[in-house]
């Protein structure tokens, strides 16, 4: 099949290889019989979850050795789109070969995760990511069900949004993984805050102990404290020359955040990396100036200076700055 014959062209480039070979031909659809399970010996274990948010559903089937308490074999069943299909298909691989206990560690960010191409890459548009939060939760049903206990009991992390049923490690990862910003991209990636809203800041209808505000503002400060711990142990071991581009652009980013940018801004401006080359006697960083700054006079003087010789105390004496 064509890309474009069933997203259209650019949504498809959004999900990756994994995922749209997976909608297509997931491996583990179908079901197990009891009969089945019995004639080797094993125990059938059958969950079922729906997502009432969006109407996606998976029943998830478990053959279990019940000397081991190992999933020798696990299919599914979902009710829902491509994605849905895709990722619980993928929820179904990882659990195979584990013992109980060890799958209903397994969340929906280690669903995405094994879905994705590459490890910088996420696998699925923002607004998809919900189809893989079914995962957690069907898993810890059929755990339950097996061991004779509620489902809630493996809940070892503090769920923030009880609609998406979004856990604190859930959300602090994504942000990190995803380099979030805003509110809005933690909704798209997550669904956490998408339904009743309480949990995105105070004054809902419903009191929570978490808020998503507070959530991103200690993890994007946890993140600016990690590049300038990063870019200050660049400078001082010399190690920038040997850093990828990307490095290099992150490590130039945090220094320029911590001493310039801010500068830039009270005037009106601001700057960005556009390309790293290195030389045999220079490591030439190429900016563009934006807003106030690209018109002014000092751009080519005091401020070149200021950037350049933070750049050189931080992080190499042999980088030169040139404004394009």
């Amino acid at each position: 099949m064509a890309k474009g014959d069933l997203l259209g062209g650019s949504l498809w480039d959004e999900y990756s290889n994994k995922v749209t070979t997976l909608m297509n031909n997931p491996q583990h659809q179908g079901e197990i019989t009891e009969e089945e399970a019995a004639a080797h010996g094993n125990k059938l274990i059958v969950a079922d979850f729906g997502a009432e948010s969006c109407g996606d559903a998976v029943r998830l089937y478990w053959e279990v050795d019940p000397e081991t308490d190992v999933i020798v074999n696990a299919k599914f069943k979902s009710f829902g789109c491509g994605t849905a299909i895709a990722s619980s298909d993928m929820m179904t691989e990882l659990c195979i070969g584990k013992t109980v206990q060890e799958a209903v560690k397994i969340t929906n960010i280690d669903v995405e995760k094994a879905l994705r191409d590459d490890p910088d890459t996420p696998a699925v548009p923002p607004q998809k990511m919900h189809c893989s939060v079914m995962a957690y939760d069907v898993i810890k049903k059929a755990a339950g069900l097996y061991l004779g206990v509620e489902a809630e009991s493996f809940e070892d992390e503090i769920i923030v949004c009880e609609c998406a049923r979004v856990s604190l490690g859930t959300l602090r990862e994504v942000i990190k993984l995803n380099d979030l910003t805003t509110i809005e991209q933690i909704t798209d990636y997550t669904k956490a805050g998408g339904f009743c809203k309480s949990c995105i800041k105070p004054g809902g209808h419903e009191e929570r102990e978490y808020y998503l505000v507070d959530i991103l503002a200690d993890v994007r400060r946890e993140m600016d404290e990690e590049k300038m711990k990063a870019a200050a142990e660049a400078g001082e071991s010399g190690e920038f020359e040997g850093m990828t581009l990307v490095q290099k652009i992150k490590a130039i980013d945090a220094v320029v955040d911590e001493n310039i940018r801010q500068f830039l801004v009270m005037d009106g401006g601001n700057m960005e990396v556009i390309d790293v080359k290195d030389g045999d006697e220079h490591i030439d960083v190429y900016i563009r100036y934006l807003g106030a700054c690209s018109g002014c006079a000092s751009s080519s003087t005091g401020t070149l200076y200021a950037i350049e010789a933070a750049l050189k105390e931080k992080l190499s004496q042999k980088i030169r700055v040139l404004p394009i």
